[in-house]
């Protein structure tokens, strides 16, 4: 059996899977937690890989292993290959006004034709420009900038800060992908190389950057040092890695011509195209794929949590919602839940609240709020596809993942809400089976290995224009009001 590795490295944790090569089937598997917050100690990073790498039984009989990870996180690292400051991560907003900097001084247009994106808080370019801004002490120092991802293959390497690695700081042996560098907003993927005048409009000095590698091209090999392994050990390939979204998309084995929505404590949709997509009002951001193609995608910051929210207010779980839910007639007799909770992204109101609207003595039961919940949820992620078909994506199918995705009743409302049909994958940590099925198109060259895609549930395409209509009107007179 030819075993390969996947690294996800996410917000939240890090997983290992080991993976037969030849068939993606999961052999084993490790994991290890990462600290709460939105700025981490990109080390906690590493010994969370390494006790992972632990847990999923050792590297001593794999082949090849890649790193998938969280995107948009600015590890600034000073010559001597040190981490400077507490890495920031995607979701720390504290660079909002740095990205709206960015954006007045270049305008919107030109850094969308430019890059395919238009700088948000998350966005590397707009932490650099809050560095510079802020800690300009700590910008003077930064001589590399890395992602996540490209900082961990880079250790694996055996690279680091003198005394705490083998190979010491070469800085210019950090490589990345071009669906990571694509989450920069210094990149772009027309024309497959970095854009310095954007780099120097952020950092305020120009700085290593990592070798942006091909999908199928390799990064090196683990250090066997790093593993414990003797220096005699058979050589462990190392692909490139990926972001976390298009290695989710590389796993589901996601093509032309697929969507996918994935709702998890944030929200995305994203499809693979052939074609680079370029959205000056932000709503798209226009990214790279794993594969060579490309990956438009939306996120929506309101996504699992609204069902979290609901079903604590109506004191149940979510099995209980999702029957309350079914009980409801499509368009929950007008009731309407806008879900901003936590402000939004699309549209983008970072400042504003939900409203449940539309609430009569008939519809004022719990059903129709557990129904209404289900579908405000799914009606701002059908806005966000909505975006991205507007990029000239034709979609065929959309898969929806996501933890959420397994509940019944957003199954069946999905079918409703989307006029698309729906399957819903067997849930699995398509992060991780995505960075494996990259090492083992790297390990093998050719084509990309073909694996199979389980599923659990295609409902029937049941298209109920109503849920959509009235969530228009309440969504619109909500973002009305907040303005």
């Amino acid at each position: 059996m030819n075993l390969v590795a996947g690294v996800d490295s996410s917000t939240q944790s890090c997983k290992v899977l080991i993976v037969d090569a030849d068939t993606g089937h999961i052999v084993r598997s490790g994991r290890a937690a990462h600290p709460d917050g939105t700025e981490v100690d990109p080390e906690a990073w590493w010994l969370a890989l390494l006790e992972a790498l632990a847990d999923a039984g050792g590297l001593a009989d794999v082949s090849a292993i890649s790193v998938g990870g969280q995107q948009h996180g600015m590890v600034a690292l000073d010559v001597g290959g040190c981490v400077i400051r507490p890495a920031l991560l995607w979701n720390d907003t504290r660079s909002a006004a740095a990205a709206e900097a960015l954006t007045a001084q270049f305008g919107a247009e030109e850094y969308a034709e430019r890059t395919g994106v238009v700088p948000v808080a998350s966005f590397t370019a707009s932490k650099l420009r809050w560095l510079r801004d802020v800690e300009p002490g700590n910008a003077a120092q930064v001589a590399a900038v890395a992602l996540p991802h490209d900082w961990l293959s880079w250790r694996l390497r055996g690279y680091g800060p003198e005394g705490s690695a083998p190979l010491g700081p070469m800085l210019d042996e950090l490589c990345t992908d071009r669906s990571d560098a694509s989450g920069t907003a210094y990149w772009s993927p027309i024309t497959n190389d970095y854009d310095r005048e954007l780099l120097l409009a952020a950092l305020g000095h120009d700085a290593v950057l990592p070798r942006v590698l091909a999908p199928d091209e390799s990064g090196g090999e683990v250090h066997a040092s790093v593993l414990g392994a003797s220096s005699d050990a058979t050589p462990i390939v190392l692909g490139p890695g990926a972001g976390d979204n298009a290695a989710a998309a590389f796993g589901l084995g996601a093509r032309s011509g697929d969507v996918v929505v994935s709702i998890g404590t944030s929200g995305t949709v994203f499809a693979v195209t052939d074609r680079p997509s370029r959205d000056a009002t932000g709503t798209v951001a226009g990214f790279a794929d794993a594969s060579g193609a490309y990956l438009p995608l939306v996120a929506a910051l309101n996504a699992a949590r609204v069902l979290d929210a609901v079903a604590g207010l109506l004191g149940i779980d979510h099995d209980e919602l999702g029957r309350l839910a079914l009980e409801a007639e499509p368009g929950a007799g007008g009731a309407v839940l806008v879900p901003w909770f936590e402000g939004e992204r699309t549209p983008n109101l970072p400042g504003a609240t939900a409203g449940l609207s539309g609430l009569t003595l008939a519809n004022t039961t719990r059903s129709s709020v557990a129904r209404a919940a289900i579908e405000g949820l799914l009606c701002g992620l059908a806005d966000g596809l909505e975006a991205v078909l507007g990029q000239g994506v034709q979609a065929r199918r959309l898969l929806l993942i996501g933890g959420a995705a397994q509940n019944p009743a957003v199954q069946a409302i999905a079918a409703q809400v989307f006029a698309l049909p729906v399957v819903v994958p067997t849930p699995g940590e398509y992060v991780a089976i995505g960075a494996a099925r990259q090492a083992a198109w790297v390990l093998a060259g050719g084509a990309a290995p073909e694996w199979p895609l389980a599923t659990v549930a295609a409902p029937a395409v049941d298209h109920r224009p109503v849920i959509r209509a009235q969530y228009a009107v309440a969504r619109d007179e909500r973002a009305a009001a907040l303005l």
